[in-house]
């Protein structure tokens, strides 16, 4: 018996399959999500992508990601959740009260290669494994159930790998990482392909240039530097986000300033949300996501909680402080 048993059974023995992505889509869910999509549909399955908001324009590369749907099929048989356990990363999809009872009621999986926790508040079977990518996780529960690849399954996968791992550079690649890519290459993904359709959907209008300038010029730098942090009201989001994602326009900048460890930015919603996005070039941006209820990767996660920026800053700031010092103690 393996680790997949119990899901594979459960994949097998159903007809129609939801397969459902948290609030923040990225490159590991969208595209886990599309090459769960074709491994299913391969099987003969009915499967249906859902995600609550717009899928961003920047990950529109990304080949199946205007079949995600905002509504949710209530008459799936199980549902498959990616890449989070977070139950906040899934507030806006459980919110709906029959959604919530669809996963009270029905079977319910959870893939991701997050920590091995899980705040989900209904019972579901969690495949967990230390990996680089969600996908990844799925291309070895493919290989145990001996599923088929398809070569634009491959290249989905292959695009959640690279997305996650920043181009195979962070710390987590491993050895079978590469033997994994390795094989997706062989399955049909190219690597130069995905690349040269990501860079074209990556290009800026002048417009947003300029709005990424006068981000770069609103950071702000607390610990003695080591916390770089922008505020992203709503005002910009309702200007800009259609085009390009306000945070990720400045993060990678705001992570390669000097004697930065942590950077976060904060967007603000009319409703009294707020969200962090957060980058670290240390091993601890799960655990400040954590602090406030949210998740994620060692050196990516996000969070989301109702108060106004201006306490919420001060706790932020705190809670980084905290962390970092906890971090620094066990070197």
């Amino acid at each position: 018996m393996t680790m997949f048993t119990n899901s594979i059974s459960t994949i097998e023995a159903a007809k129609k399959i939801v397969i459902v992505q948290a609030e923040n889509p990225d490159g590991d869910s969208l595209g886990t999500s599309v090459a769960l999509e074709e491994i299913l549909g391969d099987l003969g399955k009915t499967v249906v992508l859902h995600c609550p908001v717009e899928i961003p324009k920047y990950l529109r590369y990304i080949q199946g990601w205007d079949r995600v749907e905002k509504d949710f099929p209530y008459d799936a048989d199980c549902a498959i959740i990616v890449d989070t356990t977070a139950e906040v990363l899934l507030s806006k999809t459980l919110a709906i009260p029959a959604v919530r009872n669809f996963f009270e009621s029905h079977q319910v999986i959870a893939i991701d290669h997050h920590p091995e926790t899980s705040s989900l508040n209904f019972s579901h079977e969690l495949i967990y494994k230390d990996a680089v990518s969600t996908s990844a996780v799925v291309y070895e529960l493919a290989l145990s159930a001996g599923w088929p690849v398809s070569a634009r399954a491959a290249e989905n996968m292959l695009i959640a790998i690279m997305s996650d791992s920043l181009g195979l550079t962070t710390p987590n690649v491993t050895t079978r990482t590469f033997e994994i890519a390795t094989e997706l290459i062989r399955a049909g993904a190219s690597n130069a392909v995905i690349e040269e359709r990501r860079r074209e959907y990556m290009k800026k209008s002048p417009e947003i240039l300029a709005y990424k300038g006068n981000l770069i010029g609103r950071i702000e730098y607390h610990l003695d530097g080591k916390l770089a942090m922008v505020h992203i009201p709503w005002e910009d989001i309702q200007t800009y986000s259609d085009q390009y994602n306000p945070s990720v326009l400045v993060l990678d900048e705001m992570r390669l300033v000097e004697n930065v460890e942590v950077c976060i930015a904060v967007k603000t919603y009319p409703d009294g949300k707020l969200t962090g996005k957060l980058k670290t070039n240390l091993p601890i941006a799960g655990n400040i996501a954590g602090y406030f209820g949210g998740g994620g990767h060692d050196y990516a996660a996000g969070f989301r909680i109702y108060e106004p920026y201006s306490s919420a800053k001060n706790e932020i700031i705190a809670a980084t402080d905290k962390i970092l010092r906890d971090f620094n103690e066990t070197l």
